[in-house]
């Protein structure tokens, strides 16, 4: 569904992106792992759209990202659906208004089937009955729950997930790990999931990759990956410090 060839990135000088390569089976989950400040953000902001690389090549279903703009931009993204870190709710609008949001900018369907499909998207997230509430009036799970709810009520083929469960507590993060699998298993969506939460996100990764400064290093099965012989992937897993920092 995705393939990235020699992605390279600078900002005023600073190389970010290094040459990443990268493919992305349909149907997968895929996730990113790697150290705070090793582009992992600025990775997934080419693959979204938001950023044009220097150079290198991302194809999404055969298509050229890089290269389009304007209107074939936008509708390779309608193809999309982003799961934000922290959520990025519009804490103006209702959980319901939030959810629907995507409906009426992207498809612009008539208010009886935007309805319908805000009362399913939320209760695929087992948030049935709450979508009166404002984000500022549910908890921090649910908030994630809304914002995954939102992603997906237009049926995206490919699924971005921005460190899904950035602030929450073990026992949410196991949670909010499970729903993403059991809605993967439900709609087959391509995901790509950057995250920090070693060892648990290994638990619902199809492949994982590891991102160090600005080059996949390794990428492979969970299995793969944990019993990986490169220092540099050991030490992230281990949790020890990077000795060049």
């Amino acid at each position: 569904m995705i393939k990235v060839e020699g992605l390279r990135k600078s900002f005023r000088g600073q190389q970010v992106l290094r040459g990443v390569d990268l493919e992305v089976p349909t149907g997968s989950i895929t996730v990113i792992i790697g150290r705070s400040g090793g582009g992992k953000s600025v990775f997934l902001k080419h693959l979204i759209g938001l950023l044009r690389p220097d150079s290198g090549r991302l194809e999404v279903a055969g298509v050229d990202l890089s290269r389009l703009s304007g209107r074939a931009l936008d509708e390779v993204r309608k193809r999309y659906g982003v799961v934000f870190q922290g959520g990025a709710l519009f804490d103006s609008m209702t959980c319901r208004e939030n959810v629907a949001f995507p409906l009426r900018e992207k498809l612009r369907l008539p208010a009886p089937e935007i309805d319908k499909r805000v009362d399913m998207a939320l209760e695929r997230v087992g948030l049935a009955g709450i979508g009166a509430k404002y984000p500022e009036e549910v908890s921090g799970g649910m908030r994630k729950r809304v914002a995954m709810a939102r992603a997906l009520v237009t049926e995206p083929e490919i699924v971005f997930f921005d460190e899904p469960t950035t602030g929450l507590d073990p026992v949410l993060v196991n949670a909010i790990h499970r729903l993403i699998r059991e809605l993967h298993r439900a709609s087959r969506f391509t995901a790509v999931i950057v995250s920090h939460e070693i060892p648990e996100i290994f638990e619902i990764a199809d492949r994982v990759g590891m991102l160090h400064e600005g080059r996949i290093v390794e990428i492979g099965p969970p299995e793969v990956i944990q019993n990986s012989k490169n220092p540099i992937v050991q030490q992230f897993i281990r949790g020890e410090p990077d000795p060049q920092a």
